[in-house]
């Protein structure tokens, strides 16, 4: 899976350069991320802003993630369009991540 990653202080930003989180990127993305939050980042904004189908597997490996920053780490999700929100609403992960409209007000939230 493509990713674009930057960093804002403490915060780490990945942004999916894909339109589809499925079973076929899933094992991808969960390794890429597994290697980010290894590698000491723990506060990290996922912009889905470029994705508009989201499956169970997508899911799955998003929740991995937020699993492996554990306590002290910080894992949210940010412009999720309506397709990918209902995906979350549905699934009730919208009630485990916290949501953000933009990514800006994403990073803030993590920055104080």
């Amino acid at each position: 899976m493509r990713l674009e990653t930057r960093k804002e202080g403490e915060v780490f930003i990945v942004r999916s350069l894909e339109n589809r989180m499925d079973a076929k990127v899933a094992v991808d993305f969960r390794t890429d991320m597994a290697r980010y939050i290894d590698d000491g980042n723990t506060r990290i904004v996922l912009n889905v802003g470029g994705l508009n189908f989201i499956d169970s597997s997508g899911l799955g490996a998003i929740v991995s993630c937020l699993k492996q920053v554990g306590r002290d780490g910080a894992f949210v999700i940010a412009e999720a369009d309506e397709t990918v929100l209902s995906m979350f609403k549905l699934t009730r992960m919208d009630r485990v991540f916290r949501m953000f409209d933009t990514e800006t007000e994403a990073v803030q939230a993590l920055s104080s």
